[in-house]
């Protein structure tokens, strides 16, 4: 399918999504989410994909925000609206993809920027990379998970003084802080999301999904994680991967996982 602000290429099992609208600095618009939306849930459909690596075109922003023009005149109904469809289509429902999702950073993720990089299950950054949450200098607040989100990838007190001031971190404090996994240069950033799409993709697709929704569930109110790992645990030992891989492991030889 031929999207207007985004790129989605399919490589040796990694699919690659750009938000590409290099002269907004890759803005969240209506019609990008929608189309954001659309290649997620394409490429996690597709068997062929076995990782998903999520990043902006351009040398300078991975997503500087939400385009505010769209949304400037609203009032509290559509306001809530706007949050309440974005998370439904867009971030909870990257988060809760089946197929890991790497957020590749590479430049400034502000506003929903950040929080649609939070929303992918891990993240990568360039040296170059800025990150914030700026809504309250606006006067709002996140709306596409940043309150929920920051606080649990870097502790309740940092995610109240980044919201709060409004300020931006750079890459090496978003490292320090646990916000992104691996800080390397712009060059290197892709090749290194690939890197580690690869080990992924050596795994068994059917137990990393597994696993994905049993991490999620301690994070969701009124769920027991636990609980939710001990069921999970269980239903592995239904598969085929659980029997090819513990084979394979037995017979001293490579896994040949046949995703079921």
């Amino acid at each position: 399918m031929s999207y207007n602000n985004i790129l989605s290429e399919q490589n040796n099992a990694i699919t690659t999504i750009t938000i590409n609208r290099p002269s907004k600095l890759n803005a969240l618009n209506s019609e990008t989410i929608a189309e954001l939306h659309d290649a997620f849930a394409k490429a996690n459909e597709d068997t062929a994909t076995k990782v998903i690596i999520l990043t902006g075109s351009g040398e300078k922003a991975f997503v500087a925000g939400a385009d505010i023009s769209e949304f400037a005149d609203f009032d509290v109904a559509q306001g809530a609206n706007l949050a309440r469809q974005g998370q439904e289509s867009l971030f909870d429902f990257v988060e809760n993809l089946s197929t890991p999702v790497i957020a590749a950073v590479n430049g400034f993720a502000l506003g929903g920027g950040l929080e649609l990089a939070m929303s992918a299950h891990f993240r990568i950054a360039s040296d170059n990379a800025r990150m914030g949450l700026p809504e309250v200098s606006l006067g709002v607040i996140p709306g596409y998970g940043g309150t929920q989100r920051l606080p649990q990838l870097i502790g309740k007190g940092r995610a109240m003084e980044m919201i709060m001031t409004a300020g931006m971190i750079d890459a090496n404090t978003a490292l320090e802080y646990g916000l992104i996994n691996h800080l390397v240069t712009q060059e290197e950033l892709l090749p290194l999301a690939e890197k580690l799409g690869s080990k992924i993709i050596r795994n068994s697709s059917v137990a990393i999904a597994t696993a994905i929704s049993a991490l999620n569930a301690g994070f969701k109110e009124g769920l027991d994680g636990y609980e939710a790992e001990i069921e999970a645990f269980g239903k592995c030992f239904g598969t085929a991967d659980f029997t090819e891989g513990t084979t394979a492991f037995l017979e001293k030889r490579k896994a040949d996982f046949p995703g079921k």
